[in-house]
């Protein structure tokens, strides 16, 4: 996903699922428990809820207490796996795009090489933009966004998690044009993706204009081009 980069960095520690408690030899005649599965479905009830949640009330009013409701656990198990409800919804938003690309039967998020930089950056650009618009994605993205500005730990993650993967194809895409003498070879390759990256995320997380595909390919022009007279 394309977005401003926070001064945040270092990658923190993801929380995990506990082990599964030791279960007692089942009766005869019946089915042993799968605790593991069990534990999975709760998981991803919750993540289901956090998403809800933050989409039809907000991230403000989303609580622990109301995600264990919407989950049918409680607030405990979700405790036992994450200590805020910002962690929940991190987990969350990543176990939603992954699920997505794998239902789409899609491969990893990748920025294409046709040869035609401005192209390819424009098609990558339209695209986030298409992401910024739905919903699913929306509510709990800058809902995280926001929080990561005001808590550090959580800032962290998200660049580490979300943002940086993203930043680094970017920079990459522009690598190989360098390479291939479509830019100059004497740019910083991290300046220049965020001279159209981090423009977009500005609009988005500040309401300052619309952001539209047409948008995007104009950014993608003033970044290759410059605004001096040709």
């Amino acid at each position: 996903m394309a977005a401003q980069e926070p001064t945040h960095s270092p990658r923190t520690h993801s929380p995990r699922p506990a082990p599964a408690p030791a279960v007692p030899a089942p009766a005869a005649g019946k089915p042993h428990p799968d605790a593991a599965r069990r534990s999975q479905r709760s998981r991803q009830a919750i993540y289901d809820a956090a998403l809800a949640l933050v989409g039809e009330v907000g991230y403000p009013k989303t609580t622990i207490e109301g995600i264990a409701a919407r989950a049918g656990v409680g607030k405990q198990t979700i405790y036992r796996w994450w200590p805020s409800k910002a962690d929940v919804l991190l987990e969350a938003f990543l176990d939603l795009g992954e699920r997505l690309v794998e239902n789409a039967g899609e491969e990893a998020y990748t920025i294409p090489d046709t040869g035609d930089v401005a192209a390819d950056l424009k098609f990558i650009l339209r695209s986030t933009v298409d992401e910024l618009h739905d919903p699913r994605f929306e509510a709990p993205y800058r809902a995280l966004a926001a929080e990561g500005v005001v808590n550090e730990q959580l800032g962290r993650t998200f660049v580490a998690r979300l943002l940086e993967p993203s930043l680094q194809l970017h920079a990459d895409r522009l690598r190989a044009a360098q390479e291939a003498g479509q830019v100059r070879q004497d740019i910083d390759l991290r300046i220049a993706l965020e001279l159209f990256v981090s423009p977009l995320a500005q609009r988005w997380l500040q309401h300052t204009g619309p952001y539209t595909h047409t948008y995007t390919d104009t950014l993608v022009d003033y970044a290759l081009h410059g605004l001096a007279p040709r």
